[in-house]
């Protein structure tokens, strides 16, 4: 309770710097470069200027403080809609992108993205790590405005859209350069951080103005690879007081072991940031580059969030409240502070407004630029309402696992982020957050106007956002048979499920596809290694065939499949000693 006290005292100071006298002169009329970091599943607590008592961030922390801190930042719950707001500026149920895997974590192509307006504006632009929005033609981030791309497939490393040879290896990675599978040395956060300094120290030798986008998949689990050095340090200490709520003496040792290894994690992309800082300043690019730093949402542990509640897939503050640093010394004075509520979708009209770069025409989008905020020149900032709302399933539910913000009140329905079904009617809680940001005492019984007012504000929020298209939340379809992407890898994390839940090895899925050309193609399934006996089974449209599968085999090939083009469906079926599952991935090559 005591280092809870602590941090709140140090937010509370933060909020009090924020005045007018913040402001510095119009920054520069060079366009600046930009910095986009976005860690995966690091907590708002996971900072020693938080007040964590065992991590020790100097490089994060030397970064909030050379800028902006923004103490009431807000993303989503799990990573896929973060992102695609930040990408967007918009709600991700606009974008198709409204869960993490089976298909749910594709955004729709036509979207255009931070990346296609910089681009377009002359920016190079880059991304190093973390996508999560595609990982087929036309959904790749390489589709999606970024120039160089380098990145993970699926939503993380350790996941079935590993490609062969790089199951869950985050030493040594292979990673989709371009579009292709291609070993690296190192580990997987250093090589993105090292990655992109080259990167962009060539963009600076070119003159060219840069946006680096490096979204890491650390401190995402698993746990098992991680920087030896800095585990070492990190095993012999003293958990406790991390712990919700803290304990006295020793954490369990599995919690102190876990947390030691996402520490570790951590530390390492705070070291990967100072390195970055000092090649900025060697560049001499430092003081004209524009660098936001956050993370995707909660803690993935219950862990220390200062006085707040949550964590990671919940929709109290702790799970969708975000650290925010922004860094200009051309444009922003350091120390400054703000406790202005913003959220994941200001990141794009923000960036767009910094580097002098006109919003996509014909695009609504629902962020607003934090520019005044950020530079210390606005003088009144009109209040406006902030939604929030993620679960499992297919398509959104109204009232499910959702949160309404404004400046003073927050009406959430904690229903749970795993259940794909939520039977109304709702049981809203209300919190005074500027009394109560611990969201400790529920205040719906006594404003039951304020509960009315904010419910209504949802209502007109929920069916807006669903209205954006006529066929609003179907899934994009993969695209097969074009010269952007050939062969198509297909993975579990784009199919639509039919049996068994998530993505584990009995299931069985459908992927849903476009066929652009018609002709010929060529199917392989692959599987672990059959121990027995069996038989494959391929629906690809109006295609059907059997193959045989020995014993020892681990792929079963369909040589001449004609489709025509236009919309199909595939799924693979396999029987292997008496039981039936699905491929573990599929290529679709072809026609020539």
């Amino acid at each position: 309770m005591q280092t809870s006290w602590r941090w709140l005292a140090v937010v509370v100071l933060a909020m009090a710097l924020t005045r007018p006298e913040a402001a510095v002169a119009a920054p520069k009329t060079k366009r600046p470069n930009v910095i986009l970091i976005v860690t995966d599943d690091q907590g708002i607590g996971d900072f020693s200027l938080a007040g964590n008592p065992v991590l020790k961030t100097p490089s994060l922390d030397a970064l909030a403080t050379g800028g902006m801190r923004m103490t009431r930042f807000y993303v989503c719950p799990v990573c896929t809609p973060t992102r695609a707001a930040l990408m967007t500026g918009r709600y991700n149920y606009r974008t198709r992108a409204i869960d993490t895997y089976l298909g749910r974590a594709m955004m729709e192509p036509s979207e255009v993205t931070l990346a296609e307006a910089l681009r377009d504006a002359g920016y190079a632009t880059g991304i190093f790590g973390k996508w999560h929005l595609g990982d087929n033609y036309p959904m790749r981030a390489m589709d999606q405005g970024f120039e160089e791309s380098l990145v993970i497939r699926g939503g993380g490393i350790g996941q079935p859209s590993d490609p062969p040879g790089g199951e869950g290896k985050y030493t040594d990675p292979v990673l989709f350069h371009n579009g292709r599978a291609e070993p690296r040395k190192g580990y997987c956060t250093d090589v993105f951080f090292e990655a992109a300094g080259e990167w962009m120290s060539k963009a600076v030798r070119q003159e060219r103005n840069f946006f680096a986008y490096i979204p890491t998949n650390a401190p995402h689990s698993p746990l098992e690879d991680v920087p030896q050095d800095l585990y070492e340090q990190y095993r012999k200490l003293d958990y406790g007081p991390v712990l919700v709520p803290p304990v006295e003496g020793p954490a369990p040792p599995a919690q102190a072991d876990m947390l030691a290894r996402v520490f570790a994690m951590i530390a390492n992309i705070d070291a990967n940031v100072g390195r970055m800082m000092n090649r900025l300043k060697e560049l001499g690019v430092l003081d004209d580059t524009v660098i936001l730093f956050l993370n995707d949402n909660g803690p993935n542990s219950r862990r220390f969030v200062g006085p707040l509640r949550g964590m990671k897939a919940e929709v109290y503050e702790g799970g969708i409240r975000a650290a925010f640093f922004a860094h200009w010394p051309a444009g922003i004075r350091p120390r400054a502070t703000s406790d202005v509520p913003a959220a994941h979708i200001d990141v794009m009209p923000t960036l767009l407004d910094a580097c002098g770069v006109a919003p996509p025409s014909g695009v609504k989008l629902d962020g607003r630029s934090l520019m005044p905020v950020l530079t210390g020149t606005f003088t009144e900032w009109p209040e406006r309402t902030l939604f929030v709302q993620s679960h499992r399933g297919d398509q959104p539910v109204r009232y499910h696992h959702c949160a309404v913000i404004t400046a003073r009140w927050k009406l959430v329905n904690p229903s749970g982020f795993g259940l794909e079904i939520y039977a109304g009617p709702p049981k809203f809680e209300l919190y005074d957050l500027e009394k109560d940001p611990g969201e400790r005492q529920d205040r719906s019984a006594e404003h039951p106007e304020i509960v009315a007012r904010l419910r209504e504000d949802y209502e007109r929020w929920f069916a807006d956002v669903g209205s954006t298209r006529p066929d609003n939340y179907a899934p994009p379809r993969i695209h097969v048979g074009t010269p952007h992407e050939n062969p198509v890898v297909l993975t579990r994390q784009n199919w639509r499920l039919e049996v068994n839940g998530a993505v584990r090895p009995g299931n069985q899925g459908v992927w849903r596809l476009r066929v652009a050309r018609a002709g010929t193609y060529q199917v392989r399934l692959r599987f672990p290694t059959a121990a027995a006996a069996g038989e494959a089974l391929l629906r690809f449209g109006g295609y059907e065939n059997r193959k045989p599968i020995r014993p020892g085999d681990a792929e079963c090939i369909f040589a001449d499949v004609s489709q025509p083009d236009g919309n199909a469906d595939l799924k693979a079926t396999l029987t292997i000693g008496g039981k039936t599952q699905g491929p573990w991935q599929v290529d679709v090559e072809g026609p020539p």
